[in-house]
């Protein structure tokens, strides 16, 4: 049962394939997406059960060695994030549209991931540092409260501090800007 996700992000590509190979052998997990990001960095995403999940970013983490940079472990993760992760998401109209910045990869899921469960939004994509310098960003939709509420619970996690760069709630998005975002 898919119920948990994982993610390792190194700033080495053979590094960070090479922990991607020893993830995939630890456990009994889906690779969600192994791919390269801006700045050099390599990441790992993996779902499945918690308990194999554990194991293959505890096996992630040690391959990593002095190239990791950082890693995450999200118990019960939300369904919404791992659609949005690959960006398979068309939420209907709504009142607003928030957006979340981090500085790295993982602290983007985990933002995500506390803010679909802190409120009533949909999760349109998160944007996992290509093209970006190294950052991510989160996109959400929903009423004005939702979003409020969201952007705010996710920046309040204690694993985001201090990677949170910027978040904006835009009431009433003008219909151009809603196209260009979804």
């Amino acid at each position: 049962m898919i119920n948990a996700l994982g993610m390792v992000e190194t700033n080495s590509i053979p590094k960070g394939i090479e922990a991607a190979d020893a993830m995939l052998k630890a456990a009994q997990v889906e690779l969600i997406s192994a791919q390269t990001a801006c700045a050099g960095k390599y990441i790992v995403i993996v779902a499945g059960d918690v308990a194999a999940v554990k194991a293959s970013v505890e096996a992630g983490v040690e391959r990593a060695d002095e190239a990791m940079v950082d890693s995450i472990m999200i118990p019960h993760v939300d369904p919404q994030v791992m659609k949005a992760i690959g960006a398979c998401t068309m939420p209907p109209e709504s009142e607003a549209l928030g957006i979340i910045e981090t500085f790295s990869l993982a602290s983007a899921i985990i933002c995500a991931d506390q803010a679909v469960k802190a409120a009533d939004i949909a999760l349109i994509e998160i944007r996992l540092g290509r093209g970006l310098g190294g950052k991510s960003f989160v996109t959400l939709s929903g009423d004005v409260a939702a979003v409020n509420h969201a952007v705010a619970a996710a920046g309040g996690t204690e694993e985001a501090k201090g990677m949170m760069a910027r978040s904006v709630v835009i009431p009433s998005p003008h219909p151009d800007l809603i196209k260009a975002v979804y």
